[in-house]
């Protein structure tokens, strides 16, 4: 069993930032992968940024390249997503996610945290 637990969301305005944390434990693979995904309120699930173990692949989807940065701290069993410029297109609960075959992209994920809750407004 493995779980993750997210914590760090809010609400904010247009143009701050978040940082999301993530707390990994159970048992899960000695160079799991880590992720971030969102979901907007009638939208779609959608992969938001992965990181490998080793940090050397990072995944970003388009829309927030150069404005959010996934990172990870291996010892502490934490990844983190440091959110910047946010815009209100940016709002949606956000889930922590975790590869056990260490593959940080998109489709590679088999566990998921239960959510937390991000709100830009304008």
């Amino acid at each position: 069993q493995v779980q993750l637990v997210e914590s760090g969301g809010g609400s904010v305005q247009a143009g701050g930032s978040l940082k999301l944390s993530c707390a990994a434990s159970g048992r899960i693979s000695s160079t799991y992968a880590m992720g971030w995904f969102r979901q907007a309120p009638g939208k779609e699930r959608e992969f938001v940024a992965g990181i490998s173990w080793s940090r050397n692949a990072l995944y970003y989807t388009e829309s927030v390249k150069g404005r959010f940065t996934i990172s990870r701290d291996n010892a502490k069993k934490m990844v983190y997503l440091q959110m910047n410029s946010l815009k209100p297109e940016d709002t949606a609960v956000y889930y922590c996610a975790a590869s056990n075959r260490g593959d940080p992209r998109p489709d590679e994920y088999d566990y998921w945290g239960q959510g937390t809750q991000v709100t830009v407004s304008s």
